[in-house]
């Protein structure tokens, strides 16, 4: 039988805090494809029945981009205060969360904050002027970021596996 050392500190059944950074599993360009194609069939369902109720029937066959104030902001305005709040409260949009996504910043805190938000929000326009490169980009980034993500150092993760 042997004695216990009692110079050696003691045992904990604590668990050692993980490294989380590499257990994600950063969601690829199709899935996250399907959770666009699902946020903006979402947000036309709320959108263009609005601008029908403001315009009428003639802002459907109309060929200019916008057809007045309260067009730009039904149908620009509040869709970027949306996605940017439910990155910001909830870290994914309801598409990504039917997809089982998380939106996170790749700083100290994985939390969103309103001006990481809107800086994500904003980098897609620069994103998606040329040919769609910078969405197209996901694809082949070892981080699955786009030119948006890239812009907030953000990154689209599998929050359930």
């Amino acid at each position: 039988m042997t004695a216990p050392d009692v110079y050696k500190a003691p045992e904990s059944d604590l668990s050692v805090e993980k490294d989380t950074a590499s257990e994600r599993v950063y969601a690829g360009f199709w899935v996250r494809a399907v959770a666009s194609i699902i946020d903006t069939i979402l947000i036309m369902l709320v959108t263009v029945p609005l601008v029908f109720t403001v315009y009428g029937s003639g802002f459907l066959l109309s060929d200019s981009m916008i057809n007045g104030s309260w067009d730009f902001v039904i149908s620009y305005v509040l869709p970027a205060i949306a996605v940017v709040l439910f990155w910001h409260f909830k870290s994914a949009t309801p598409g990504k969360m039917v997809m089982g996504l998380k939106v996170i910043s790749l700083g100290e805190s994985e939390h969103m904050s309103i001006g990481k938000s809107a800086l994500r929000y904003v980098g897609y326009y620069p994103s998606m002027m040329v040919f769609m490169l910078g969405i197209i980009w996901v694809a082949f980034d070892k981080k699955k970021q786009g030119w948006h993500d890239k812009i907030a150092n953000t990154a689209v993760i599998k929050s359930r596996k």
